[in-house]
């Protein structure tokens, strides 16, 4: 007759093992949803800093265009103070902004680094002004 002795031993450790790794992914996915978010926003925000960089010639004759020289200051600006980098494009009243953003992943087998990306455009429009409301 054989001992049984150990036996549950290896079976705790195969389901903890299991346990924690199907936890690690779980938070690699939440990390890399949330910085694909965070990616976006950025972008979206350096895009409305870049379309906010009107061209005063344009404007004065009543035309909504943007400077891409100013926009894609505007945009470098606003990106240096995030986690992100990315390149930007004005053409006439649309600026468009693509950002690539690092991610640091908890387990070691998902890759340890990742990279998120997203685009997003702005444009620019002439508001209406109806006084105090």
């Amino acid at each position: 007759m054989r001992s049984e002795h150990g036996a549950i031993s290896v079976f705790v450790v195969v389901v903890t093992v299991a346990v924690v790794a199907v936890a690690g992914l779980v938070l690699d996915g939440g990390r890399l949803l949330a910085a694909r978010r965070e990616a976006q926003d950025i972008a979206a925000n350096a895009a409305r800093a870049g379309a906010q960089a009107l061209d005063e010639e344009q404007l004065r004759a009543g035309r909504t265009v943007i400077d891409p020289t100013a926009g894609a200051t505007a945009v470098a600006r606003y990106l240096s103070q995030t986690a992100a980098t990315g390149t930007s494009s004005v053409s006439g009243e649309t600026v468009t902004v693509r950002v690539r953003m690092p991610v640091r992943m908890l387990l070691p087998f998902t890759g340890g680094r990742r990279t998120v990306s997203a685009t997003q455009r702005a444009r620019a429009v002439q508001g209406v002004t109806t006084g105090d409301v």
